[in-house]
């Protein structure tokens, strides 16, 4: 399996979209996705541009999504 490395963070809210998660609001440099079912929203930082791997997994962790999924989903949106 291939490491998670820092992605930009336009990918990784397609990611999220893709998993049917909607942005709910962007404030300041934060981009806050909810989903129905999920009990916490995801929140993306936009600032610097790249998320660190700390963050893309907290998120994924939040969303109830496995590594396997994440990179099925990195190869759909690239």
């Amino acid at each position: 399996m291939p490491r998670i490395i820092p992605i930009d963070y336009r990918k990784l809210v397609q990611i999220f979209e893709k998993e049917v998660f909607t942005v709910s609001r962007t404030r300041g440099d934060h981009i806050s996705m909810t989903k129905p079912g999920v009990k916490r929203p995801v929140v993306i930082k936009n600032s610097p541009r790249n998320v660190i791997v700390a963050h893309i997994r907290t998120n994924l962790t939040t969303a109830g999504i496995t590594r396997e999924r994440y990179f099925e989903l990195l190869g759909e949106v690239e």
